[in-house]
């Protein structure tokens, strides 16, 4: 009988493996097509499309060289300016964000639930029916084709304000009185006492707004107006005109710019899942 449960144990957790494999695959083909579409010939790219398939007639490089060497792009300075607008709206969203939803865990204040529900309700309104208020006011302010109009808009994110606020309402509150008895400030108490217990919340979030940011486009699009100024995916969206669609151009700095979300999930990625469970969990 032991024999037997270890076999149906064995072959269950051999299913399990094959499963995730093909979970794993079938997530990666649109991945390993992009980067295949990028090595192509352009005839070729023309002729089959997206085909993932792996024995090419050619690896074809001058896709990327077109990329960096033609002059017909700008794609370093696009590359720049979204790595400066997700770096910075991911710090300071993260830091007036978890600030918002500690302060509605943890503290009691008037008006507090309605504050709470606002949040709720922002969530759910989809940020394309409040653009045009925004975008007048931008212009109002002078501020349209500047990284501040992009930022502005987006430095306090509702829905990590939610999340922050399910996280932290877990944390025990018996840690504040004991600092506040040791003559600790409310401003010392969030970053020295309770911010280090919410970093797997802060890894989570880091993921989740770099990953919004550095795919942001409809935004960026209508407040940004120069070629220098232009963020990654605006910048490739200018590749396709009617005048010519240079695909196996913007396939291959559609690969390139896969690198830094990678990097920044491998940076964070022993707190991502805790902080997502956490979170979820908690409230």
């Amino acid at each position: 009988m032991m024999k037997q449960k270890k076999n149906r144990e064995k072959a269950m957790v051999i299913g399990l493996l094959i499963m995730f494999v093909l979970i794993a695959g079938i997530a990666l083909f649109p991945v390993f097509a992009l980067v295949i579409a990028s090595l192509s010939p352009a005839s070729d790219l023309m002729r089959y499309g997206l085909t993932g398939e792996l024995f090419l007639s050619a690896f074809d490089f001058q896709n990327y060289e077109a990329l960096f060497g033609s002059g017909e792009t700008n794609y370093w300075s696009w590359y720049a300016n979204s790595i400066i607008i997700s770096a910075v709206l991911i710090v300071v969203s993260l830091f007036f964000s978890s600030m918002v939803g500690y302060a509605l865990a943890l503290y009691s204040f008037k008006g507090q639930r309605f504050i709470f529900l606002l949040v709720l309700v922002i969530v759910m309104i989809p940020f394309e029916i409040l653009m045009l208020p925004l975008f007048r006011l931008m212009t109002s302010l002078q501020l349209v084709d500047t990284y501040l109009a992009v930022m502005l808009p987006l430095i306090v994110a509702p829905i990590a304000v939610f999340f922050f606020r399910q996280y932290a309402i877990g944390l025990p509150k018996e840690l504040m009185e004991s600092a506040r008895v040791d003559g600790c400030t409310e401003y010392g108490i969030f970053f020295k006492v309770m911010a280090p217990l919410m970093l797997p919340s802060f890894a989570a979030m880091a993921i989740l707004q770099g990953l919004s940011s550095w795919n942001n486009f409809l935004w960026p699009l209508l407040v940004l107006r120069s070629n220098d100024m232009f963020t990654l995916p605006i910048g490739l969206a200018t590749l396709l005109t009617p005048y010519g669609n240079n695909y196996q151009v913007l396939f291959s700095g559609a690969v390139l710019s896969i690198i830094p979300i990678i990097l920044l999930f491998l940076f964070f990625q022993r707190f991502f899942i805790a902080g997502l469970t956490s979170g979820g969990v908690k409230g």
